[in-house]
């Protein structure tokens, strides 16, 4: 695509606000419209990483809309278009971005689309909030990148001390002082709030195990309903793990895919030089100097649920376990 084509998609982006089911009033941008009246576009909802804005995925955003797909990108409670005056005693934890913020995505959606076919590309925590909104059922195809939820034991080796260091020391000694953690002082992310930070860094192996523990409705653990949310996803999701991700190890993924028992999984492991890269990391996915090499991949996905022939050998069929 043309350096003309992206400017051209990315004007078309506009603000929006929306609530999530609480009424919190979630914002973001939409790109929307251009396409034949008697074609309905599908529609794609990115859902970012833990307190990334969810401006770093418009370039990304508007390759899509240039390539046939309605676009909504949106802000957790607590971060960028959705950040509160106040950030201290802010509260906000995984399960909220999950079961109301994107909850509140998909009923916007729905609301704005009708029965169009719904897509979500799901970055990091993104993969994990998509399992726990009410109305998953309605997702037809996903792509998730490095999607996991942070449990210690799958990072990767080379860099566990370091990161252990960072986000289970740091962030919660940070966060009890400050009433959240204050990442963007650290030019590590986005301010963080204080729920989020907590069940980041007290992560165990069983997710359910650690967020929201104890509490009961209706008779049964929350965690419990939470976990059973999962059973509702019967998208076809490609999961991406890329080698050189500290975060989104293959272990990591995999981790998190378990719980999607009723979708159909496949999870393609990338090298950077495969794609005759140096690196790509958790984050550079999205950067636009993948336009032509990983964006293709995630297109091809979301438009024929499959990946291109070339890269069948790197496929894990995680169906067949």
């Amino acid at each position: 695509m043309s350096d003309a084509a992206t400017s051209a998609s990315s004007q078309v982006a506009k603000p929006v606000r929306f609530p999530a089911t609480d009424g919190y009033s979630l914002g973001g941008f939409l790109w929307s419209g251009n396409g034949c009246a008697d074609t309905p576009r599908p529609v794609v909802i990115i859902t970012s990483a833990t307190s990334v804005r969810c401006r770093y995925y418009g370039r990304f955003a508007a390759y899509l809309h240039a390539h046939g797909y309605d676009v909504l990108t949106y802000d957790y409670r607590g971060i960028g278009e959705s950040r509160p005056a106040r950030m201290r005693g802010f509260n906000a934890d995984w399960a909220d971005w999950g079961e109301k913020d994107f909850e509140g995505a998909l009923r916007f959606a729905a609301d704005r689309f009708g029965d169009r076919p719904t897509h979500i590309v799901a970055h990091s925590i993104g993969g994990f909030a998509l399992g726990l909104a009410p109305s998953a059922r309605r997702i037809r195809r996903v792509v998730s990148v490095g999607a996991q939820y942070a449990y210690w034991r799958d990072y990767a080796l080379r860099e566990r001390l370091l990161m252990l260091w960072k986000w289970h020391i740091v962030m919660p000694i940070l966060t009890r002082i400050f009433g959240y953690f204050p990442a963007k002082r650290l030019g590590w992310m986005e301010d963080t709030p204080a729920g989020i930070a907590t069940d980041w860094s007290r992560m165990g192996a069983r997710f359910e195990e650690t967020i929201r523990p104890g509490r009961m409705i209706n008779g049964r653990t929350e965690a419990t309903l939470l976990r059973e949310r999962f059973l509702q996803v019967t998208a076809a999701i490609l999961a991406v793990s890329l080698s050189d991700d500290p975060h989104g190890t293959v272990g990591a993924v995999n981790r998190l895919l378990a719980y999607f028992t009723s979708a159909n999984r496949l999870h393609l492991h990338v090298r950077p030089k495969d794609i005759g890269h140096d690196s790509i990391g958790h984050f550079a996915f999205f950067h636009d100097r993948f336009r032509d090499t990983l964006w293709p991949l995630a297109l091809y996905w979301l438009r024929h649920g499959k990946v291109p022939d070339g890269l069948s050998k790197s496929l894990i069929d995680l169906n067949r376990r």
